[in-house]
């Protein structure tokens, strides 16, 4: 009775992280991740539960508990690399379970010592976990919670890997009949419920970090756009400068302004210019890559950071933002009227801070409204770029074209 209860903990506590994770998923709108989570631990709680009420003595038992352990790893392997944006390289895992499976198949015909089918099964789920942790390793984000993540799952591995062996080593062979009064089962009840707590411990502390975050993020980006605010990005780049100069990698700053942008307002209205505001940030954020970061710093004025880039390829980057932005169609303005964008690009110079890398940039910006705007400048050159005419509809347009001129 007292083996019957001890073996029941380690489902029940699997029970309980199902439901938390299925409440943090709901209640918080996370990704599917969390749902891998919870049916990470559904999974194992099956498994073990089968283990713990059936005959062990049966030659099934061992297939079946397989199979569902295998999918509680797979889940979890799931959910842990989608939160990281890497593979979970699941074909690699439905072949280790196919050899481990194969394997389990002819010990268990062979012989009805338990040892072999343990020592497979569980060097099965160690390699599930090796792929897991080789993946995350290769994500770019490495948070103190993703660093934790992945030291709690290679603990995981190794013991998967270690435990049967040292327990064999004291209790040698072990009977299919006798397995739940064998000192490995006590072990391994101690073992997965220690194992089991630690990781649900770990994953809900990355879930509260992961919705912490979310709110923190939706706070620093600009409704419109969908870029960083003005004070989020400049916090970002004062790290990432810092960062570069760490490294040894170049960085570059382009700064845009939307032309006319006062006289849009003026004729069509402010709701066409938030209009031109957010396709123009649509264009931004479909142009810059995942290592830039871009950022809404004023009414229509933009800044981008261009990461591990030098200052002629920011300038390439800033002309296919005004080419694009400039055969746009703006929702309210009529079918043949464009709008442009003059932009300035400046690399940054050695040992330079922030600030006087804005100013350079923001300098260069203001050379290209002044050579005629719809136009690149560089730091250090008057004029730059290659002027695309605009045609703002003045002859229909009188107001239009006195705000202009």
């Amino acid at each position: 009775m007292r083996e019957q209860i001890m073996g029941l903990i380690t489902p029940t506590m699997a029970v309980v992280f199902i439901a938390v994770f299925l409440v943090m998923w709901w209640r918080g709108r996370m990704g599917n991740y969390v749902l891998a989570f919870a049916a990470s631990y559904l999974f194992f709680a099956v498994g073990f539960g089968i283990t713990h009420l059936f005959d062990t003595g049966s030659p099934y038992v061992f297939h079946i508990t397989q199979f569902f352990y295998t999918m509680s790893t797979a889940s979890g392997i799931w959910g842990l690399t989608r939160r990281a944006g890497q593979p979970p390289y699941l074909g690699v895992l439905l072949t280790i379970y196919g050899l481990a499976a194969t394997t389990l198949a002819v010990a268990v015909v062979i012989t009805s010592d338990i040892a072999p089918r343990l020592i497979i099964v569980n060097v099965g789920y160690g390699s599930m976990y090796l792929v897991c942790v080789m993946s995350l390793l290769g994500a770019q984000r490495r948070e103190a919670i993703d660093k934790l993540i992945i030291a709690t799952h290679a603990v995981m591995g190794a013991q998967f890997m270690i435990r049967p062996v040292l327990t064999l080593l004291v209790e040698q062979a072990i009977a299919a009949d006798v397995y739940r009064q064998s000192v490995y089962y006590s072990v391994l009840n101690l073992s997965l419920a220690l194992v089991s707590l630690m990781s649900a411990m770990v994953l809900v502390g990355a879930c509260v970090y992961d919705q912490i975050r979310a709110v923190r993020e939706q706070a620093e980006i600009d409704g419109l756009t969908g870029l960083r605010t003005r004070r989020a990005f400049e916090q970002d780049v004062v790290e990432l400068l810092e960062k570069a100069k760490q490294e040894y990698l170049p960085v570059s700053l382009v700064v845009a302004d939307i032309d006319h942008f006062k006289a849009v307002n003026d004729v069509w209205g402010h709701q066409i210019g938030d209009h031109a505001i957010a396709r123009f940030g649509e264009v931004i954020r479909g142009t810059i890559r995942d290592t830039d970061i871009a950022g809404r710093i004023g009414g229509e004025e933009f800044c981008i950071l261009a990461w591990n880039c030098d200052e002629e390829a920011a300038v390439t980057m800033a002309e296919r933002i005004r080419r694009k932005f400039a055969e746009m169609q703006i929702k309210g303005m009529p079918d043949d009227h464009r709008l442009t964008a003059s932009f300035g690009a400046a690399g940054r110079g050695e040992g330079e801070g922030y600030g006087k890398l804005f100013a350079r940039t923001d300098s260069a910006l203001y050379r290209a409204k002044d050579a005629g705007r719809n136009r690149t400048v560089r730091d250090g050159e008057k004029q730059g770029g290659v002027v695309t005419p605009i045609n703002t509809g003045a002859d229909d347009q009188g107001e239009m074209r006195e705000a202009i001129a």
